[in-house]
């Protein structure tokens, strides 16, 4: 891979389900240290992109790539494109009775951190440094620390009886865990009040790194008032139609999506 090639690029992304186009020439680049906001009304695409980014099998790509520091990512199975460093907080995170949130963590993290060890001994050909049950634990300590949560969040069952806030902090404590290059947040300020947003919001902020790509999807403007990016793309019937910086959000946030339809309408 050159010094050139984009972290993350899709190119005329086409997308079918159950035979109808939800996905319709999709482009979008995301680097390292960039933050996109990705907003849109309802039926836009914009949860169908980020399935299809993790791999869900539903959904069939016609035509088009998604490439991921240079490599196609589309033969890759879901477990492996987290691996790589991918990763989607879902809007609604499924309950789990009878899981704790430290086993379903402690597998997440252990396979996804071991294979990334083993790859990376074989590309170095060092040692495979696995991640012991000692430093899960200390690890998972650390990150709850960061994002200010009880030690007893990890002995509840997975996402079972939870808020929706406790939902969105419990996705964000797994994201802090696996540490990927690439978070995609889809509609993370769904269903949050003002205080979980807050708390939502600075948990992804004080993850953030020049390592790291997010792609924000959402609504509105207000989870850009707290995680704030440097671009913001607009989709509607499964196109981005517009693309620019912050002050985007705030036009469309007074003009709202009516504007938009009329001038895709009328070009």
């Amino acid at each position: 891979m050159s010094d050139n090639t984009p972290m993350f690029e899709i190119e005329n992304l086409h997308v079918n389900i159950e035979d109808k186009e939800i996905l319709k020439g999709v482009n979008l680049t995301i680097n390292k240290g960039e933050i996109h906001a990705l907003m849109g009304p309802n039926g836009a695409g914009k949860s169908t992109l980020g399935y299809v980014i993790a791999g869900h099998p539903s959904y069939e790509v016609t035509e088009g790539s998604i490439r991921y520091f240079g490599e196609d990512i589309f033969e890759m199975e879901p477990d492996e494109r987290a691996q790589k460093g991918i990763f989607l907080a879902f809007q609604y995170p499924t309950v789990i009775p009878g899981v704790s949130m430290a086993n379903f963590l402690r597998m997440a993290v252990t396979n996804v951190r071991n294979a990334r060890a083993e790859a990376e001994a074989e590309a170095t050909g060092g040692e495979v440094k696995k991640i012991t049950p000692r430093d899960f634990r200390r690890l998972m300590k650390e990150k709850m620390a960061l994002l200010k949560m009880d030690d007893t969040f990890a002995t509840r069952y997975l996402n079972e009886g939870f808020s929706g806030g406790e939902k969105k902090r419990a996705e964000i404590l797994q994201m802090a865990l696996l540490e990927p290059t690439l978070a995609v947040l889809d509609e993370t300020d769904s269903g949050l009040d003002i205080d979980a947003l807050r708390v939502v919001s600075d948990g992804v902020n004080a993850l953030m790194s020049p390592e790291m790509g997010i792609l924000l999807i959402t609504h509105y403007q207000r989870l850009l008032n707290h995680i704030k990016p440097q671009f913001v793309h607009i989709m509607m019937n499964g196109k981005i139609v517009q693309s620019g910086g912050p002050e985007l959000a705030l036009e469309l946030e007074k003009a709202g999506y009516e504007m938009l339809r009329a001038q895709q309408v009328a070009s």
